[in-house]
C-alpha cells in the first residue's frame, strides 16, 4: 500500500479515467488497455493557427465613447457599441490542439485476464499496467523524462520471448501521414492550421530478443524478451527543425539506455515532489488499499477518507510539475492534457481566475520553479500589452485582458462583453511576480524582473482611472467578471465603472509596487529619480481616493459601487472576494468588518447556488479557510470531490478543467498554514475530520519553510526554517513556547543575537490581541537555524 498512488482495477474506459503523465512540455494520458493500448500525446506548443492581430480597428475610436455612455448611466446602449466596436477580427483565437495518438496492438494475448492493476505512482510520476493472462505476467512501465524529454515505455513478461505487438502514430482527422526513421521507428509530421506550428512527433522501438520489422508505416516486434519505446516531440514554436529534432531526442534517449534514462528521471523529479509530505486524520489501511474510483464513490456517498483528501493535494503538486517545468508553457485550462481538437474555450489561458487559480499551489506547495513558465510568460504578455495600452487606450504601461494564447495575445478576445471587456488581467498577473518574491526573497529577481513589470501595470491604472463625480478614482468601462446586474427600468447590465474586483486589484497592486521600491531602494538598487519619485507619488495620490469597500443592505461586501439586484444571485464567479483571497486587504483579525461581510456574500451565494462549477468550488474552500472556517472550508472540498471530480481525479467544471485540481490543493494548504498580511498562523483552519497530522515542508511567505504536527486538533510541534535573517511575526489562538532547535543551540555564544531571546527552554512571551481572541510572538529569526513551536505549559 502507497499513501501518494491512484489504482484500479480495469482499463480507463474514457478519457477522465485514464491516468496523466508529463515533463512539463510534452503529456500523455494512458488507458491501460489490453488487447489495444491507447496513449493520447500532448505537447504544449501544438496550437491552431499562427500569431494574428485581431485588433479591431473600430475599438480605439470607440472606447472614450463608451466609457461616457457607461458615466452617464446609458448602460444598454454602451453594451451594444462595445460588442461591435471591441469584438476582435477574427473573433477567437485557435486552440490548443492534440498531439496525436500512440496505438499499441499486442498479439498473442487473447487469454482470460486476471489480476489486472494500473496505477499512477505520484512519488515516481510513473504509470505501470500489469495482469495475467494464463500462466503469464505481463508489465508496462512509463513515464516521461523531463531531463531527456522523451516518454517512455517498457513491455515485459515474466516469461521469455513473450512480448509481441504491433503500434503507429495517427493524427484523425488531421492524420499528415507518418514516415519511418530505419527499421525501429517513425516520425509523423505537418502544421498545425495556416500558419501555426509545424509539428513533429516521432517513436523507436528497442527490443531485447525476438524480431523488430517495418511494415507500411507500422512498427511490429515478435516474440522478445522486453521492449522499450520511446516517444518524442517537437515543434516550430521552438525549433527550426522539429522533426530532426525529434529524431536526435530518440537517439539520445537510445544511446543512453533504460535504466539510466529511468534513473536521471527518478532524481530530477524527486528533487521537486519529495520536499512535501502530508498526513491527514488516522491511518485507516482498509479503505486506504481500495481502488481510487471505489474511494471516491465512498466520498459521493458521504464517508470519510481524509487520506483521500491528502492524497488530492499530492496529486495537484504533481500535475503542477507534470504541465510546468521551467522552459515549458505555462499550464492552461486543461494542463497540458487535451484530446479535443476544438476543446472548450479554446484548452485557452483565461485570466479573470482560472490560470491565476492554477498557480496558487506553485509557492506554498514547494514548487518555486513550476512558477517560472507564468513568470516568463507575463514578461511575454508585457511586450505585447505595451502596444495594446498605447493604441487601444492611449496609457503607458501594459494590459491584458480576459483571455490569451501561445502567441501571448492581449487584445480584447471573444464576443462576450460581460467578460471581454475587462482590461485587468495584467494587473493580477503583476501580482504573482510579486507572490514569487515574496516567497523566495530574490532581491535581484526583485529587481530585474518583478518590479518592471510590477510598474508597468501601475503605469496602465494610472493613465486608465478616471476620477467620478464624487472625487474617487475609478476603473472603466470595465466588468465585475462575467456576471451581471439589474437596472431599475429592468435592463441588463454588465459594463460599470469601478467594479469592487478592479479596485481591490489595483489596491493590492499599489501595496505591491510600494513595498518593492522601498525594498530595493533599502538595498541601494533602485535610485531616487525625479521619474521615479513623480511616480510614486502618483501611486500615493491615485491610492489614497480609490473608492473604500461598501457593505449591502443584507450585510454583503458590494459587487459594485451601488447596491443592484442581480439576476443570478448564485454566479459562480465571487470575484468581489479577491480582497480576501488570493488578496489580503481583508482579514479575520485586521478588518473584522469587512470579514464578516465576506463570510455574508458567501453565504448568500452559497444559498443560491454558487459552486457548481469545479474551479469556483475551489476558490470558495479557500476563501472558507482564510476566514478561519475550518468546517466551512472541509464542508466545500468535500464538496469538491463528490460533486466535481472524476476517476482519474481530474477536475470538472463541467467538462474537465484543471485549476480546481490546483485549486483545491493550495486550499488544503491555507487550511494548515498561513503567511498573508506579514503574520504566519500555523493549522488556521483545521477542520475536525483532521483530528492528527503531520505536513512537512510548505513554504511560507518571507523565506520560510514549516512543518507541522498535531493531535487531537491541537498543535503539538512545528519548526520553521527562514533563508535569511528577519523579524518574524507568529498569530496564534493559543499560547506558543517557542524556542530554537536543540540540535542547533550549540553555536558559539554571542554568534546569534536570537540566543539570547530564545534558549534555555524559555517561552518567549507573546501579545494578547485586543478581543482576546489570538497571541501575536515576534521575535529576529536567523537564517538556516530552525525554530520550534509548540502549545505552551500553562
Amino acid at each position: 500500500m502507497m499513501a501518494n498512488r491512484l489504482w484500479y482495477r480495469q482499463p480507463a474506459a474514457r478519457w477522465t479515467e485514464a491516468l496523466p503523465l508529463g515533463n512539463g512540455r510534452l503529456g500523455a494520458m494512458v488507458f491501460g488497455k489490453v488487447e489495444e493500448e491507447l496513449i493520447q500525446l500532448n505537447e504544449d506548443s501544438v496550437w491552431y493557427g499562427g500569431k494574428l492581430d485581431r485588433s479591431n480597428p473600430d475599438a480605439a475610436a470607440a472606447m472614450p465613447r463608451v466609457k461616457e455612455l457607461v458615466m452617464e448611466g446609458k448602460i444598454a446602449e454602451a453594451q451594444h457599441l462595445a460588442r461591435k466596436a471591441f469584438t476582435p477580427i477574427p473573433k477567437y483565437a485557435g486552440p490548443f490542439q492534440p498531439l496525436g495518438n500512440f496505438n499499441m496492438w499486442f498479439t498473442g494475448q487473447n487469454g482470460k485476464v486476471s489480476d489486472y492493476e494500473r496505477s499512477l505512482d505520484l512519488e515516481k510520476a510513473a504509470a505501470s499496467v500489469s495482469y495475467q493472462i494464463d500462466d503469464k505476467v505481463y508489465r508496462r512501465e512509463l513515464f516521461i523524462s523531463a531531463v531527456d524529454q522523451v516518454l517512455v515505455i517498457r513491455l515485459t513478461c515474466d516469461q521469455p520471448g513473450a512480448v509481441s505487438f504491433y503500434s503507429q502514430l495517427s493524427r484523425r482527422p488531421f492524420d499528415p501521414g507518418s514516415q519511418p526513421i530505419g527499421q525501429d521507428g517513425i516520425v509523423m509530421s505537418g502544421q498545425c492550421g495556416p500558419e501555426g506550428v509545424i509539428y513533429a512527433a516521432a517513436f523507436r522501438v528497442a527490443a531485447e530478443g525476438g524480431q523488430t520489422e517495418l511494415t507500411g508505416d507500422f512498427v511490429s516486434v515478435e516474440g522478445a524478451d522486453s521492449v522499450t519505446i520511446y516517444i518524442a516531440a517537437a515543434t516550430s514554436f521552438r525549433h527550426a527543425d522539429p522533426v530532426t529534432r525529434a529524431k536526435k531526442q530518440l537517439s539520445d534517449a537510445i544511446q543512453k539506455g533504460y535504466e539510466q534514462v529511468k534513473r536521471d528521471h527518478l532524481a530530477d523529479y524527486a528533487r521537486l515532489f519529495s520536499r512535501v509530505s502530508l498526513q491527514l486524520g488516522e491511518k485507516q489501511e482498509y479503505i486506504e488499499s481500495l481502488p481510487t474510483d471505489e474511494r471516491l464513490r465512498r466520498i459521493q456517498a458521504g464517508e470519510a477518507d481524509a487520506s483521500l483528501e491528502a492524497l488530492y493535494f499530492q496529486y495537484g503538486r504533481y500535475l503542477l510539475i507534470s504541465s510546468s517545468r521551467q522552459g515549458t508553457l505555462p499550464a492552461n485550462l486543461q494542463g497540458i492534457w487535451n484530446d479535443n481538437y476544438q476543446p472548450p474555450w479554446e484548452c485557452n489561458y483565461t485570466i479573470n481566475i482560472n490560470l491565476q487559480m492554477n498557480y496558487w499551489i506553485a509557492e506554498a506547495g514547494n514548487l518555486a520553479e513550476c512558477h517560472e513558465p507564468l513568470i516568463d510568460f507575463v514578461e511575454r504578455l508585457c511586450e505585447n500589452g505595451r502596444r495594446t495600452a498605447s493604441e487601444l487606450y492611449g496609457c503607458r504601461g501594459f494590459v491584458v485582458h480576459h483571455n490569451t494564447n501561445i502567441w501571448a495575445d492581449t487584445n480584447i478576445n471573444g464576443m462576450i462583453v460581460r467578460a471581454n471587456t475587462w482590461p485587468m488581467g495584467g494587473v493580477w498577473l503583476a501580482l504573482h511576480l510579486w507572490e514569487h518574491y515574496r516567497y523566495g526573497l530574490d532581491r535581484s529577481y526583485l529587481n530585474d524582473r518583478a518590479y518592471p513589470v510590477l510598474k508597468e501595470a501601475a503605469q496602465f491604472v494610472l493613465d486608465y482611472v478616471t476620477m467620478d463625480a464624487a472625487g474617487q478614482y475609478v476603473s472603466g468601462p470595465s466588468v465585475s467578471p462575467e456576471n451581471k446586474y439589474m437596472l431599475s427600468n429592468g435592463e441588463v447590465g454588465y459594463l460599470c465603472m469601478g467594479p469592487a474586483m478592479d479596485t481591490q486589484l489595483i489596491q493590492s497592486l499599489f501595496v505591491a509596487v510600494l513595498e518593492a521600491a522601498r525594498e530595493l531602494e533599502d538595498e541601494g538598487l533602485l535610485k531616487a529619480t525625479v521619474e521615479h519619485q513623480t511616480f510614486i507619488a502618483s501611486v500615493h495620490e491615485v491610492a489614497s481616493k480609490l473608492p473604500r469597500p461598501q457593505i449591502g443592505s443584507s450585510g454583503q461586501l458590494l459587487e459594485w459601487q451601488q447596491e443592484y439586484e442581480e439576476p443570478e444571485p448564485g454566479h459562480r464567479h465571487i470575484s468581489h472576494l479577491f480582497a480576501l483571497h488570493p488578496g489580503e486587504l481583508i482579514t479575520k483579525h485586521h478588518t473584522p468588518e469587512l470579514a464578516n461581510a465576506a463570510q455574508a456574500t458567501l453565504e448568500q451565494r452559497l444559498a443560491a447556488g454558487s459552486g457548481h462549477t469545479g474551479w469556483s468550488r475551489a476558490w470558495i474552500v479557500n476563501y472558507w479557510a482564510r476566514l478561519h472556517e475550518g468546517e466551512e472550508a472541509h464542508r466545500h472540498l468535500r464538496a469538491l470531490l463528490s460533486l466535481s471530480t472524476n476517476p482519474n481525479l481530474f477536475a470538472e467544471h463541467p467538462p474537465f478543467q484543471i485549476d480546481a485540481n490546483f485549486g483545491g490543493a493550495a486550499a488544503i494548504a491555507e487550511m494548515l498554514l498561513q503567511s498573508h498580511k506579514e503574520e504566519l498562523q500555523l493549522l488556521p483552519a483545521l477542520p475536525a475530520e483532521w483530528s492528527c497530522g503531520i505536513v512537512t515542508g510548505l513554504r511560507a511567505r518571507g523565506g520560510l519553510t514549516v512543518d507541522i504536527k498535531w493531535s487531537n486538533n491541537k498543535l503539538m510541534k512545528a519548526s520553521i526554517t527562514g533563508t535569511e535573517d528577519r523579524e518574524i511575526c507568529m498569530r496564534s489562538a493559543e499560547r506558543l513556547y517557542i524556542s530554537l532547535d536543540s540540535a542547533l543551540t550549540n553555536i558559539p555564544a554571542g554568534d546569534r543575537a536570537e540566543q539570547t531571546m530564545i534558549s534555555g527552554g524559555q517561552a518567549l512571551k507573546g501579545i494578547e490581541s485586543a478581543d482576546g481572541a489570538s497571541w501575536l510572538y515576534k521575535w529576529s529569526l536567523a537564517a538556516n537555524l530552525c525554530y520550534t513551536v509548540q502549545i505552551a505549559n500553562e
